[in-house]
């Protein structure tokens, strides 16, 4: 007897309040259909179900889409139970239902997709071990680049209103929303709260804000640029006033939260006791949405099961004997652009002494570069080389060590 004729197969479609199931055998026949709400207390009715259609002898396998989402809280209760799970994925049971000629669309034949692809792919499915901890840094991950995208959208509303108020607002300081600016904004919102302060007030409200970092110059700067920009005060001043106030709000509201984000991270990230921040151009943003994105790193074999999940392995394409290595547009992509920006991160060149952050790698794109190959081409050997090095740190939970010596050769 076949090892998968020993098995009976659960295809799960899952949703945010229910899931449909489908149970066949080895021999793709549907032996029951089950729907069943997406909640702990219907997962076992739904699991004493399932066994009453099973046949004696005969061991179940659940394969399910989104493990990490929806059907996450099955997927766990599942695992506690002691099921062999399987995690599809979505493009599987997308390639299945699409070698149909006729195309159907329904929770019932998704999850029959699912089940069959459990039938033709169950020696190379991951098996799904879904783990809190790297669960939850991949929602503080998520919460933190919400608020990254909408502290940029509040940025450029307030850089709207402002260079309506200010055309010269940029001058003023370094950054629009620092802390020193924000505060300037929320007290004189446009020109027409500036007027009669007097250089000292003014020189005395921005060191008190700045922690005496701001001067009497930058208070005497401010005040003949706004004079030299020219009457700006329009109708309904006071409207467009409240609405600067109430985006200072909004952003300094927008920092706190993404400071307390980050502070979770920080302690979830010490539970793992990974080592990643000892390597430069990794802060625990990068060093969490790298194990948010990766996961449980034991699940890899070894660094090439991890770069071809990243999508930075090469994929060879041949037929009749002849064939050629193309750059992968497959794989996870996030997990990609992480290591896309760090290898950036390895070659920059600081402006001011002109050593670079990483001399190893440096060398190493030089020389790539030197043997014709291009700069995307030179960053993908080093994104490959980081793979490996990202692996053994995560695997062993130890630290980066520099070379001592610059010019050394990286094989």
């Amino acid at each position: 007897m076949h090892h998968k004729q020993r098995h009976i197969y659960v295809g799960i479609d899952l949703h945010k309040h229910h899931h449909t199931a489908v149970i066949i055998n080895c021999w793709h026949e549907r032996l029951g259909e089950i729907q069943f709400e997406n909640k702990p207390a219907a997962f076992t009715d739904f699991f004493i179900k399932v066994h009453q259609l099973v046949p004696e002898n005969m061991t179940l396998v659940f394969g399910l889409e989104d493990v990490g989402g929806y059907g996450r809280a099955l997927a766990t209760f599942l695992v506690d139970h002691g099921q062999m799970v399987k995690e599809v994925n979505p493009a599987l049971s997308y390639a299945e239902r699409n070698s149909y000629p006729t195309m159907q669309k329904s929770d019932s034949w998704d999850a029959e997709c699912v089940a069959r692809v459990l039938v033709n792919k169950l020696d190379f499915l991951p098996d799904a071990e879904p783990k809190d901890v790297y669960w939850s840094i991949k929602q503080l991950v998520t919460r933190r680049n919400a608020l990254v995208k909408a502290q940029e959208a509040l940025k450029n509303q307030l850089h709207v209103q402002l260079s309506h108020h200010y055309p010269s607002y940029k001058k003023f300081f370094a950054e629009v929303d620092g802390k020193t600016a924000l505060a300037f904004w929320e007290r004189y919102p446009s020109p027409s709260c500036l007027e009669g302060v007097r250089i000292d007030e003014l020189t005395a409200f921005l060191q008190a804000v700045s922690h005496n970092t701001c001067s009497r110059k930058k208070a005497k700067e401010i005040l003949e640029l706004v004079k030299t920009d020219g009457t700006t005060t329009k109708q309904y001043q006071e409207t467009r006033d409240f609405l600067v106030q109430s985006m200072v709000r909004d952003l300094r509201f927008k920092k706190q939260e993404m400071a307390l984000v980050e502070g979770e991270l920080r302690k979830l990230m010490k539970l793992l006791d990974y080592q990643l921040e000892t390597m430069p151009g990794i802060d625990v943003v990068t060093a969490s949405a790298l194990v948010a994105e990766i996961g449980d790193i034991q699940r890899f074999p070894n660094a090439n099961k991890l770069a071809r999940y990243a999508g930075i392995a090469p994929v060879h394409f041949g037929s009749g004997g002849k064939g050629k290595d193309h750059k992968s547009k497959q794989g996870n992509r996030t997990l990609h652009a992480l290591f896309y920006q760090l290898a950036i991160q390895q070659i920059q060149v600081a402006k001011e002494s002109k050593k670079p952050r990483n001399p190893v790698f440096y060398e190493y794109y030089q020389r790539k570069r030197k043997e014709g190959k291009t700069k995307g081409q030179a960053l993908v050997c080093i994104m490959r080389r980081l793979v490996n090095i990202i692996y053994g740190m995560m695997k062993n939970k130890t630290a980066y060590i520099m070379p001592d010596i610059p010019n050394s050769k990286v094989s």
